[in-house]
């Protein structure tokens, strides 16, 4: 057990870091303006977005970022000095703090080509692979649209109409949310300075007030947005000491997309189309990785099929904080990533009969690399069990016969099976 003297530090060390980071609002700092969004339509999608290093500079950050780096690495050195070099909450805590420095490093340098470096550095590059010779994310998203072609092509799978309205979902999300998570008190409001059809907040999930939804994506920012990232948060805001696990730093991210993509494929909420929404993102950022500009990744997007909404929202993504001829923002990559990572995680925690382990992915926001130094945290009284627990990791029975069952009838040869099964279905 840790003495109460050093839990009481670290819990005052958290705070501070909670704190320190609370101005730092990546997508506030790179969005960029719906002006940007009209002009290029004005101009026929002809002429790129008229956005550099000065347009950033015109945003407000409501911090200073030397004076921000400069607390963050005082911080860091209270936290060894307190607890010591050696401490497994020392190095989950330091973790924190250099990301947050590389992040405001990130902000600073929007517009410049210093900013896809840092954003690489945080989030990954889509030439990156898990294993030596294994393949790379941008090869995997080549390996998934295969499966996925199939599936869009059939008039079998359609989508749902995109019939309700931002005001009725609001009201339908609420009802969901108020019966899977009557734990906490999540509330669902209407926002009209979002980019995106949603986000999450500590305790709340905003919607567009400008789109319509189907049913089909209610259900799925439910167990998205709501059981992952609003659990996380309020599951982090709950631990006695650390309660800086209620803030993500981008490792942390990563592993929050993946938890709460793994979220939707395993509670049968996700689709093919909403896959190969993820794997077009992939797509996206490798192309701009090659030296693409926004009207090229653009025109790319509305060939895979997309309107002019969506293939114009996917390649802001990609170019929010760098420049329209720069390189890209890499963020997106965390979904796929993120997911890879989560899944053989609680693979081999399974197979290594620690399947009991897996609930405290939810404790906060962690990173995958930090699994084990929170495990022993756990053991040792310092990190609680999550407060709040998805409906499937509650009776992990399920989970496991599921993933056992994968692994298990992965070992077979599909183009055998293809071969052996040919005649049967016609």
């Amino acid at each position: 057990m840790v003495e109460q003297h050093l839990l009481d530090s670290a819990r005052r060390l958290s705070d501070r870091l909670v704190q320190l980071q609370a101005p730092i609002r990546v997508l506030d700092a790179i969005n960029w303006d719906r002006s940007v969004r009209e002009e290029f339509f004005r101009n026929k999608a002809q002429k790129l977005p008229q956005i550099d290093a000065q347009t950033y500079q015109a945003k407000a950050l409501g911090f200073d970022p030397k004076e921000l780096r400069q607390a963050l690495s005082q911080l860091q050195r209270d936290i060894v000095r307190e607890l010591g070099q050696l401490s497994p909450i020392t190095v989950l805590m330091s973790r924190a703090c250099r990301e947050y420095r590389d992040v405001v490093r990130m902000i600073e340098s929007r517009g410049t080509p210093e900013f896809h470096e840092l954003s690489v550095e945080l989030y990954g590059h889509p030439d990156d692979v898990f294993h030596a010779g294994e393949p790379s994310l941008t090869e995997l998203a080549r390996m998934l649209r295969q499966p996925l072609s199939g599936l869009l092509s059939t008039d079998a799978l359609p989508e749902e109409a995109k019939d309700i309205d931002a005001s009725d979902a609001v009201a339908q999300l609420q009802r969901q949310l108020d019966a899977s998570m009557s734990e906490l008190q999540v509330q669902v409001m209407l926002s009209d300075g979002i980019v995106s059809d949603a986000s999450a907040g500590s305790d709340r999930i905003k919607l567009n007030q400008g789109v319509k939804f189907s049913q089909r994506e209610l259900d799925i920012l439910e167990v998205h947005e709501g059981w992952i990232h609003v659990g996380t948060t309020q599951n982090g805001l709950k631990q006695p000491y650390l309660t800086c696990l209620s803030k993500g730093i981008p490792s942390a991210t990563i592993t929050q997309e993946g938890l709460a993509v793994l979220t939707e494929i395993i509670t049968m909420r996700s689709t093919p189309r909403r896959l190969d929404k993820l794997v077009r993102r992939i797509d996206a950022v490798a192309m701009a990785a090659q030296g693409a500009d926004f009207i090229e990744v653009y025109r790319q997007n509305l060939a895979h099929g997309m309107n002019q909404d969506e293939a114009f929202t996917l390649t802001q993504r990609v170019f929010r904080g760098s420049t329209p001829d720069g390189l890209p923002f890499t963020k997106d990559l965390a979904y796929i990533k993120g997911f890879v990572l989560v899944y053989n995680l609680i693979q081999v925690a399974i197979q290594r009969g620690k399947i009991d382990r897996l609930p405290l992915l939810l404790c906060g926001k962690i990173a995958i690399d930090d699994f084990a130094t929170l495990s022993e945290l756990h053991d040792i009284g310092v990190v609680a069990d999550p407060t709040y627990v998805p409906p499937h990791f509650k009776d992990l029975r399920g989970l496991a016969t599921w993933l056992s069952l994968n692994r298990f009838l992965g070992g077979f040869s599909f183009d055998q099976l293809e071969h052996d099964y040919r005649g049967l279905i016609s």
